[in-house]
């Protein structure tokens, strides 16, 4: 039996399950934690059980008001279970990943049928900015995975007027404010706008100002905020609200600004392999004026869209927060997809990156002006080997295979290009930039555990080594006998200070040990 034409049906759930474990869980030990972001997370998680403390974060000793408590909450249940492991910091990511693409596919499948419900779960699985933030330490799979349920269950508010899909957006709302706060509440002003324009005013006005659901909203999110702020008083509204919300939007942070068509190209890349796929269903959005569902999730990307484009710090992955609802379009709109270079060229042009990509890193090596980022560069001779052009290669000729195979639908074909990419980008791309961003971290991390003893991090800022040596490590200037984790071609600088001796130097870092002032 097949679908109405391509695919045999029975392969659907196969192809989706492979999706997923290639997507979230494949290698999820092996490759080493990417700082900042994952080390911060999972040191700040480690540091919770040495120092005793589940309800205020620490990075390296200093409290860390960056994020809300739920996902550090998740981590460290996971460390309970799994011990200090890279594995065991991602697997709540992994986790919340997982039900975002079966929430996408609850919700397609009684609407658009099991068909589109497949196409829309596959496309979320294997768009490149899912499959990255899904797999990572940090907190946007989850958030992402609330942000969904809340939105969808707005929708499902529209259509049957029930109680139960309007408390259940108060429960993810605030499951969503303790994971990352105020951005939680993006169902808010999306379906303001949505019900206005559908002129259905007292629907929206029962369901925001429902006693029920705001008391489902503060018996939940408030309890933490409360005993937080008890406990750390102003520095945490100045830390958490004022600069990592308000002065995130406010003003560009830690440099990541750019102009006004930034989240056009964001929109683009995180949704790669599908990128062609989505400039042909945007090219559908003056057809979307009459139909509930298409204008909900139009209302939902556009919003998101506009909103981070207003925004002075600008990070790709605050896309993702608009594209869920892009992924059940293209899956609504699929038989649209007719042109066979417009769906497959963005794949294709990414496995070719990555088969480029040792070239590329010795021809960047040759011309970065940055020591650090030369020495990691460096590495490739190593980290290149024959084995790696096997997977890439492969997948190219596959990729070739289902441009020419006229016999199933286009977007079929495309879903299987998905996979494909996504196997190229996790058993390849992720493990190679490990090797040669991190790997060097994590050996400098392991040895300065095995020496024991204080150490410090000097003029560099990457959390993971904490994790890794299993102790904080303070930034701040070394005192004699301090093993010094430190960039290499900045050890000039450690000499001014005074003799020391190398330990490591490899990848762009290095650990010393300080000896003491000269003289």
């Amino acid at each position: 039996m097949t679908s109405q034409h391509g695919l045999p049906t029975r392969l659907w759930p196969w192809l989706l399950a492979a999706a997923v474990l290639i997507a979230f869980f494949l290698h999820l030990q092996g490759i080493p934690l990417f700082d900042l972001d994952e080390g911060a997370f999972s040191e700040a998680t480690r540091e919770m059980f040495t120092r005793h403390d589940f309800l205020t974060t620490y990075l390296n000793g200093e409290p860390r008001y960056a994020k809300p408590i739920l996902i550090y909450w998740l981590q460290a249940a996971s460390v309970a279970v799994f011990g200090v492991h890279t594995f065991a910091f991602r697997l709540p990511s992994s986790l919340a990943a997982t039900a975002w693409v079966l929430a996408v596919f609850a919700f397609v499948r009684p609407r658009l049928g099991r068909e589109a419900a497949f196409a829309a779960a596959l496309v979320t699985a294997c768009s490149l900015g899912v499959a990255v933030i899904g797999r990572a330490a940090i907190a946007d799979a989850l958030l992402n995975l609330f942000i969904a349920l809340s939105l969808f269950d707005v929708y499902r508010y529209y259509e049957t007027g029930r109680a139960a899909p309007r408390n259940r957006v108060f429960l993810w709302m605030a499951l969503g404010f303790l994971t990352k706060g105020p951005i939680a509440m993006l169902a808010v002003p999306v379906s303001l706008l949505f019900f206005a324009l559908r002129r259905e005013w007292k629907a929206w006005l029962r369901a925001a100002f429902s006693p029920v659901g705001w008391v489902i909203f503060v018996a939940v999110a408030a309890p933490w905020y409360v005993a937080e702020y008890m406990h750390q008083g102003q520095a945490f509204i100045d830390g958490f609200f004022l600069k990592n919300n308000v002065g995130r939007y406010s003003s560009s942070m830690e440099h990541h600004d750019g102009d006004w068509l930034y989240y056009v190209a964001a929109t683009l890349l995180v949704t790669l392999p599908f990128s062609g796929w989505v400039i042909r269903t945007v090219a559908r959005l003056r057809h979307a004026r009459s139909e509930p569902l298409d204008q909900f999730l139009w209302i939902w990307f556009g919003f998101v869209l506009l909103f981070f484009t207003f925004s002075a710090t600008k990070l790709p992955h605050y896309m993702l927060y608009g594209c869920t609802p892009l992924f059940v379009l293209l899956a609504r709109h699929r038989e649209a997809l007719r042109s066979r270079w417009l769906a497959f060229l963005p794949a294709v042009a990414f496995v070719a990156v990555v088969l480029a990509l040792p070239r590329i890193a010795q021809s960047l090596a040759a011309q970065a002006p940055n020591g650090y980022y030369r020495m990691v560069l460096e590495q490739g001779s190593a980290v290149f080997g024959a084995t790696y052009y096997i997977v890439p290669g492969l997948a190219l000729i596959a990729l070739l295979v289902l441009v020419f195979r006229p016999r199933w639908p286009v977007w079929q074909r495309t879903l299987l290009a998905g996979v494909l990419s996504t196997l190229v980008l996790m058993q390849t791309l992720m493990p190679t930039l490990g090797a040669l961003q991190q790997q060097p971290v994590k050996d400098a991390g392991l040895l300065a555990r095995k020496l024991g003893g204080p150490a410090v991090m000097w003029g560099i800022d990457m959390p993971s080594f904490s994790v890794y040596r299993q102790a904080v490590t303070p930034r701040q200037p070394p005192k004699p006998g301090d093993l010094v984790f430190i960039r290499a071609d900045h050890l000039d600088r450690l000499a001014k200070l005074g003799r020391y001796k190398v330990l490591y130097d490899h990848g762009g870092v290095a650990l010393a040990r300080f000896l003491g002032p000269h003289g």
